[in-house]
């Protein structure tokens, strides 16, 4: 065997062959990514540039789905964030007596506590709720563009069930009959589930999103796949702009374009969205509805495409916060098939006292110094506590690396073979162009980032040890993005209708699963201002 060994020691190793790449090519890359090598540097790296060109080649020609996530995951609790402090005991909501109208369009606008009531009570059949809901839908469509599949049959078959199992005595909950509307990125069995993009028009995925799974065993009947701008982002996508109800001529925002439009205009009783960075938030505020983004990890992905995987979040958005916390708590929960779902507790708090509660804010915030002093008045007046806080000072965009990474990761195969070219929007700031430049993002500038986001959460955890929930602009880039990043729920609620005749939006931030705390709060400024009863006009 020494002799063996010997001999193959001494067998002179065969020429490598040339590096697929130059010296300059090399220098170039790396002047890309901001780095400067010398020629000895640029030398040496030579030959593992380019074997690492080959490994790259072998790894794109493996097939992957949209739905398989990477062999890590992303939670918003990390060491040194406690749990939420102690929640007030929870108030009872009431069951107001409701009595049915004349007129079912009458019903177009009625919170989920009026809609149920009057379910329950047998005064209104769901087969009828969903036979009004596709009706509007139908009738304002060509209007707002926000839906890409009606679910007729299955709305219908689903209606007509509830309302046997309602004769029989048997309620699935307060949810029961009522109809909704999925953005459509939720896989649903039976119905095609586009992403709002060319390349997936026809695309069926047969199987149901876990969210879909939640409702349809809360008894709630999905009556439409809604628009969302391609691929989340934005309100245009393959069927044109999605309008926004209370000024047809703009578009709803986005991406979840179609939720918000078709809640705004009474088509839905509520809706399903998802957010990566303001996907929920604006388009419920430029609507003028709720929304909730739940702390990350509250509600599962499964069946949701994948954007990005550490900061894609699923949640309700509908006319008032009592809805979005009724719908919050039949869809939120720990699944398997989503690694980073977490079960954690949720108390519906209701019509909370909120006296003595610590709100946080940003003097200046607001931007309109009357406006902040209104707010925050609205606030004191319910008891609160006001507190002038200042938010840590990190290169948020500089931390969008993060989610342009993971986004181009997604949908790496649309840009290796060519299929971004099918997409509808092609300029520099779409989709296309940021795959193409998120790929040249070095790796270990996307973990640098990633540890640095780490620091911003832990800073953001210590901003709630002295306050409760932190009041702010829906509207605003620097809070989208810093919330985003940290996983922390927000509640968006509209507030008066400003000089164009829109509403415009407040936004409750609170602790990460503190849930609970966000939606006390903006109940009681919510039931306090009454804001979210005005409706757009779209006879």
């Amino acid at each position: 065997m020494l002799i063996a060994f010997a001999f193959v020691c001494c067998q002179q190793p065969e020429p490598r062959p040339e590096p697929r790449v130059t010296r300059d090519e090399v220098a170039v890359a790396a002047k890309v990514v901001g780095l400067d090598y010398d020629a000895d540097e640029l030398e040496l790296a030579r030959r593992g540039v380019g074997d690492g060109l080959e490994s790259f080649e072998r790894l794109r020609a493996f097939d992957l789905e949209n739905s398989v996530a990477p062999a890590f995951t992303f939670h918003a609790r990390i060491p040194g964030i406690g749990a939420p402090k102690p929640w007030p005991a929870a108030v009872p909501r009431g069951r107001a007596p409701v009595a049915r109208p004349a007129d079912l369009e009458q019903l177009a606008f009625a919170d989920l506590a009026t809609l149920s009531e009057l379910v329950h009570t047998r005064q209104v059949t769901s087969t009828e709720l969903v036979e009004l809901s596709l009706a509007r839908l139908k009738r304002l469509d060509p209007k707002l563009h926000c839906v890409v599949t009606l679910c007729e049959q299955r709305a219908r078959d689903q209606a007509a069930e509830l309302d046997r199992e309602l004769a029989l005595g048997k309620s699935r909950g307060p949810l029961h009959g009522l109809p909704w509307g999925a953005k459509d990125l939720f896989a649903t069995k039976g119905v095609r589930t586009t992403w709002g993009a060319p390349p997936f028009e026809q695309q069926r995925l047969e199987l149901d999103a876990a969210v879909v799974e939640k409702l349809d065993r809360a008894g709630a009947v999905l009556v439409a796949k809604l628009s969302l701008g391609e691929l989340a982002m934005g309100d245009t996508w393959f069927g044109g702009l999605t309008r926004n109800p209370w000024d047809v001529s703009k578009g709803s925002s986005g991406s979840s374009a179609g939720p918000a439009s078709a809640t705004s205009a009474g088509c839905v009783a509520f809706a399903i969205g998802t957010e990566t960075c303001g996907s929920i938030v604006s388009p419920s505020a430029t609507c003028g509805v709720t929304g909730l983004r739940p702390t990350f990890g509250r509600v599962s992905r499964h069946g949701a495409m994948a954007l990005s995987w550490t900061m894609d979040k699923v949640g309700p958005i509908a006319r008032t916060v009592a809805d979005c916390a009724t719908v919050f708590a039949a869809i939120q929960g720990a699944d398997p098939r989503d690694e980073s779902s977490v079960d954690a507790p949720f108390v519906d708090l209701g019509a909370a006292d909120v006296r003595g509660w610590k709100v946080g804010y940003v003097r200046g915030d607001f931007g309109d110094a009357a406006v902040e002093t209104r707010r925050l008045k609205e606030l004191a007046d319910l008891g609160c506590e006001l507190v002038p806080i200042e938010l840590p000072e990190y290169p948020l965009g500089e931390l969008f690396v993060i989610l342009t990474s993971e986004a181009a990761a997604a949908f790496d195969q649309l840009t290796d073979r060519g299929l971004d070219a099918q997409l509808a929007q092609q300029d520099e700031d779409a989709w296309p162009n940021t795959f193409r430049v998120a790929r040249l993002a070095p790796a270990a500038d996307y973990l640098r980032a990633s540890r640095i986001r780490r620091l911003l959460m832990l800073d953001v955890a210590k901003l709630f040890e002295r306050v409760d929930v932190i009041v702010h602009p829906s509207l605003s880039g620097k809070w989208l993005v810093l919330e985003n990043l940290t996983g922390n729920p927000s509640v968006c609620v509209p507030t008066e209708l400003g000089a164009g005749g829109s509403p415009g939006s407040l936004s409750f931030t609170a602790a990460v699963f503190d849930d609970t705390r966000a939606l006390a709060i903006a109940e009681a400024w919510q039931r306090a201002t009454g804001f979210q009863l005005a409706h757009p006009d779209l006879r």
